[in-house]
């Protein structure tokens, strides 16, 4: 495709873009901002629980382990 055919058709998609204004779903952006993220991170950590360290267990290096 030539330079001037490739230019004119970016040109073409940009002005589609620039002035392309889908509708918006305001009830789902407020569902979005006022969701309940915490909740959902809350069950995440929870899965996790096990594999998290207790606050009774140290760290043990490798100097430590050959005493």
């Amino acid at each position: 495709m030539g330079r001037g055919r490739q230019k004119a058709k970016h040109t073409k998609v940009a002005r589609e873009l620039k002035y392309f204004s889908p509708n918006t779903d305001y009830t789902a952006l407020e569902r979005e901002l006022t969701g309940s993220k915490h909740d959902e991170y809350d069950d995440e950590a929870s899965k996790w629980a096990e594999y998290a360290a207790d606050d009774d267990d140290t760290y043990v290096t490798g100097d430590e382990q050959r005493a």
